[in-house]
Order: C-alpha cells, then sequence, then structure tokens
C-alpha cells in the first residue's frame, strides 16, 4: 500500500503530541515493511532551523528504504490556514491534492482532513482534555474541537487511543464502539536511561540556571492543566524545614496558555528564588535533567499518556503522579499516585520521596521494570500490524 501520513505535528510541536508523532513515526520508519510512506508537514510560518532538524529525526533511520515518496513539505501554509479551509471555511479539498493518492491515511493529531471519498484513514485521539477539563483549554480552543474532533471520529474507519483511559472516554463521550478503537501506547526511547556523568550534570545544570542545589522537577508546558499551580502550593509547604533549606522546585516546560495564575502564586508564596521556569528543554538534554533531579512531580490533572512518568523511571528517578486519567495505568506500582486538587497529599507524598530512603529505591527498581514494558520499537509494530489489517 501506499500509506499517507501527516506529521505536521512532530514538526511543529516541541512536545507532547509533536514528541510521540517524532518517536513513533521514526521508529515505524525503521521497521521493515512492504508499503511506501509519504509524509506531509504544513510548515508555513517555521524558520527552517525548526523544520530541519525534526524532519531529519524522523525520516533519517528509514535510509530511504521505507520512504520511498518524497516529503510533501507546505512551505507556504501553516496548520492554522489548512484548519480554517477545511473546517472553518469547509472547503473539501482533499488531502491527496497536496501528497498524490493513497490507499491509507494516518492523521496522528485529532482531528481529519478531508479525503478522497474511499480513502480508509486512521486517527490518533490523545486525549479529551477539552471534555474533561474544559477549564483547561481557551473557551474559542474548546468550542472548535467540540466540533470537529468527534466529527473526526465518527468519520474514520479507526480511531486510535494512546491509553485504556482515552478509550473509554471516547465509548463514554463519543458513543465510539469499542471495536473501531485500539489502545496503542507510546514507549519511551533507548536514550532514556541514568546519567552519572558530573561534568553532564554540571553542563544542563548550567544551560537552564538551575544552579546546584537539589531539586523536584515538574515539566511539561505550562498550562492549567499539568496543575503547576497547586504543585507551586505544595512546594510551599517544605519552606522553612531544615531539610528542605536548600531544595528547589524546577518547572520545565514552554509558555502555553493560561499560565499568569501560575507565576503569580509563586509571587504570593514569596518563592521566586526558590521555584526555577527554565523555559523548554532540547531533547537531548532531557535524559540528565530526570537523571539529576531529586523526585519528578506530574500531579497533572487529566493525560492521555503521561510520557514523562515513565522517562523519569528509566532514568531512575521516583515519581509522584496523579490517580486520574492514564497514569495510574502507566504508572503501575511504581510511583506514587496522589489526588491531584490535594496539595497536602502532593506534599506529602514529596516528602516521603525526599526523606524514605527505602522507599525511594524501592520505586525507582520498580519504575525500571515498569519503564520497560513501553518501547517505540514495540508501539510502531503494533502501528504496522494495524496498517496490515487494511491490506487484506
Amino acid at each position: 500500500m501506499r500509506i499517507g501520513i501527516d506529521i505536521t505535528s512532530a514538526v511543529r510541536q516541541g512536545a507532547g503530541i509533536g514528541r510521540f508523532t517524532r518517536e513513533l513515526i521514526r521508529a515505524l520508519l525503521a521497521l521493515d515493511s512492504p508499503h511506501e510512506y509519504s509524509l506531509f508537514a504544513a510548515t508555513g510560518g517555521l524558520p527552517r532551523s525548526i523544520t530541519e532538524p525534526r524532519l531529519a529525526y524522523v525520516t533519517q533511520p528509514a535510509f530511504a528504504r521505507n520512504l520511498q515518496s518524497a516529503i510533501c513539505n507546505l512551505q507556504f501554509l501553516s496548520d492554522d490556514w489548512l484548519h480554517r479551509i477545511w473546517h472553518r471555511a469547509h472547503l473539501p479539498i482533499p488531502i491527496e491534492a497536496a501528497m498524490g493518492r493513497v490507499d491509507l491515511f494516518h492523521e496522528p493529531d485529532f482531528v481529519l482532513p478531508p479525503t478522497l471519498p474511499h480513502t480508509p484513514t486512521v486517527l490518533t485521539v490523545h486525549d479529551l482534555t477539552f471534555i474533561r477539563d474544559p477549564e483547561s483549554a481557551f473557551p474559542r480552543l474548546r468550542r472548535y474541537l467540540n466540533r470537529v474532533v468527534p466529527r473526526s471520529v465518527a468519520r474514520a474507519t479507526h480511531v486510535l487511543a494512546d491509553s485504556a483511559a482515552t478509550k473509554n472516554d471516547l465509548v463514554e463521550l463519543f458513543h465510539t464502539s469499542p471495536d473501531k478503537i485500539t489502545v496503542l501506547y507510546g514507549g519511551v526511547d533507548a536514550r532514556f536511561a541514568p546519567v552519572r556523568d558530573p561534568e553532564r550534570w554540571a553542563a544542563v545544570r548550567a544551560k537552564y540556571n538551575i544552579g546546584l542545589d537539589p531539586f523536584i522537577l515538574g515539566i511539561g508546558t505550562i498550562q492549567p492543566r499539568k496543575n503547576f499551580r497547586r504543585l507551586v502550593q505544595a512546594f510551599s509547604h517544605f519552606r522553612p524545614p531544615a531539610f528542605a533549606s536548600d531544595l528547589k522546585l524546577v518547572i520545565a516546560g514552554g509558555k502555553g496558555w493560561l499560565y499568569d495564575d501560575i507565576f503569580a502564586e509563586v509571587k504570593r508564596l514569596g518563592l521566586e528564588g526558590h521555584i526555577l521556569f527554565p523555559g523548554f528543554v532540547d531533547d537531548d538534554d532531557l535524559p540528565t535533567l530526570y537523571s539529576a533531579a531529586d523526585v519528578l512531580a506530574f500531579p497533572s490533572i487529566y493525560e492521555g499518556f503521561g510520557l514523562p512518568i515513565l522517562e523519569a523511571m528509566a532514568c531512575g528517578t521516583p515519581v509522584v503522579t496523579s490517580v486520574t486519567s492514564s497514569l495510574p495505568e502507566l504508572a503501575g506500582d511504581a510511583a506514587l499516585l496522589v489526588e491531584p486538587t490535594d496539595v497536602d497529599a502532593i506534599a506529602a507524598a514529596l516528602r516521603r520521596l525526599l526523606q524514605e530512603v527505602d522507599l525511594r529505591r524501592k520505586l525507582v527498581a520498580a519504575g525500571f521494570d515498569q519503564a520497560r514494558k513501553f518501547t517505540w520499537e514495540k508501539a510502531a509494530a503494533q502501528l504496522l500490524e494495524i496498517y496490515n489489517s487494511f491490506d487484506r
């Protein structure tokens, strides 16, 4: 078959869905496959310094073995403009007009573009946050997603969900047949492993102005769903106990939306010198950052797939995460689970992992085992089997 895949999110988004798509498609292209892949990316408005490395990262493992068609790189159009054309102006210009005819089309980012009438489609739905946690999205975006995502799910021939939690949400909220949905977990790249090189630690600490103090790491785009405001409040419980006198909270991630309250809370609590916001962290630096942290705090309100908790586990860092959405199924017995709206519970769990040596050791060992269950190679092999099912 000739399979078309939209990799716009892999090129345009640094974290989250962008990382998920980059890793999955990279692993897919590295597999032996009878199929021909045609990739599509709308990169209008992006500088080449971002576009070219991300395209290269996705396609490099293929060595042109599976990637037999040229990448269709729409440098003159952004994804925003395509969504306006397709979903606001309702111009039914099929994706095949840009990438040529395909036997199967895969959209890894929520919203199906128009396709030719008989083209089967696979759609990945990462989460239904805009319904489960509506206050975490701008009203305009929420209205748009509430309109186009259910329609895309209904149109899709088959749907991939990042977790059983997301599959259950699709069944409950959209009344999608369970038989139409396959759970396809993400993975942990082999480069996520403990980093013990003190020079590497020092270089990453210096690069992000973290300093030499011990720190709790929070990671993710700075937005309400990540629950950073409550994490800041939980961290305030550590002041001024002696064991935490030099402890820092490092919240690593680019600014997303509705983040003013988070920074205001830091100022209100007088924690400006103790809570650091280094911004977006390069992928290559993440294993070192995880390894240097004393604890990963990931008390998110809702996640379709909580990749950071598995990456931290693979790096030997104990984890506190939420008892909600997909996070318990990913964490297993290898993390402390808390109710994300309970600030005292978050603080107590963090304190336990900072103080209880035996508990840390137990969770670190369990974390290595848990992380090994999730690999991009396994995910890509499963995706290939799904593609193969359309060729019978």
